[in-house]
């Protein structure tokens, strides 16, 4: 027969100290214990996560791109083979240097632009991810001289001012129009500056953030500040834009805030067609 404390007098001994709790194995311990996260494979499976959300939004459609700066080394960033945003996988993804070099296989097809990317993680270290859109609202901008300001809190990020890349200027010369090889990429980067957003004229913008759900955050409402500048101006009547102050305190509050709309975003595009 074995000896066994009545259940009802466990929790008073314990209390007294006459006895230890049974400490759990060192497997069960282990078993209880969360993963550690790999950042290479989170930031993997955030490439086409973000290229999902930002093709949701109407941001980029069969063009455009984003990368996020390798977490193992700052010399590399991750992005997506020559596809469109929408269909990116994870075996799609592949890690370039800051020459816009890859280690896949020479029949792989990379964009052309990759240069833009490269050249800004080059010349901003703050900078953890970029977005490249063609957002035909945002053409009109670097066209017409006309200046994208914030019209609305949710895009005060703008407030710093959005300069324009004037590729011909860049060139010395008439081109294509795409940063298809480092000078160009690092004339962007430097038109780009300390800002958040930079115009391309006759082409698109490119947007950037300290890390991917702050990349996106900000190009879909840099597009959607936009198309509410096109409408106010439609109106013909004096537009009221955020001042500096205002947009300073909106964008701290905004900041804050990002993962909300991430979280929705993701939820939209991981739900079922």
């Amino acid at each position: 027969m074995t000896n066994r404390l009545p259940v009802h007098l466990v929790g008073a001994v314990l209390a007294l100290g006459i006895i230890a709790p049974i400490a759990p194995t060192t497997a069960s311990a282990q078993a209880t214990k969360p993963a550690a996260e790999d950042p290479h494979g989170k930031a993997l499976a955030d490439v086409v996560l973000a290229n999902h959300i930002l093709a949701d939004q109407g941001v980029v459609d069969g063009f455009g791109h984003v990368s996020i700066r390798d977490p193992a080394d700052p010399n590399k960033f991750l992005m997506a083979r020559s596809m469109a945003p929408e269909l990116v996988t994870p075996a799609d993804v592949l890690e370039h240097d800051l020459d816009g070099n890859t280690t896949a296989p020479p029949t792989t097809k990379l964009y052309l632009e990759r240069f833009i990317h490269a050249e800004i993680y080059r010349a901003r270290p703050d900078v953890m991810a970029i977005v490249h859109c063609h957002s035909p609202s945002l053409i009109p901008f670097a066209a017409t001289g006309v200046a994208l300001k914030p019209i609305y809190h949710m895009s005060s990020f703008l407030g710093s001012g959005v300069p324009v890349f004037e590729i011909h200027k860049a060139a010395n010369g008439s081109t294509d129009m795409l940063v298809r090889n480092p000078e160009l990429g690092r004339a962007l980067a430097k038109s780009l500056g300390t800002h958040v957003a930079v115009l391309m004229r006759g082409h698109g913008a490119v947007i950037v953030g300290k890390d991917v759900q702050q990349a996106v955050f900000r190009a879909v409402y840099t597009q959607m500040n936009a198309q509410l500048q096109t409408q106010a101006m439609g109106l013909g009547a004096k537009i009221t834009f955020l001042d500096a102050e205002e947009a300073k305190k909106s964008e701290e509050t905004n900041t804050a805030n990002i993962p909300r709309s991430w979280e929705l975003w993701t939820r939209k595009v991981k739900q079922p067609k």
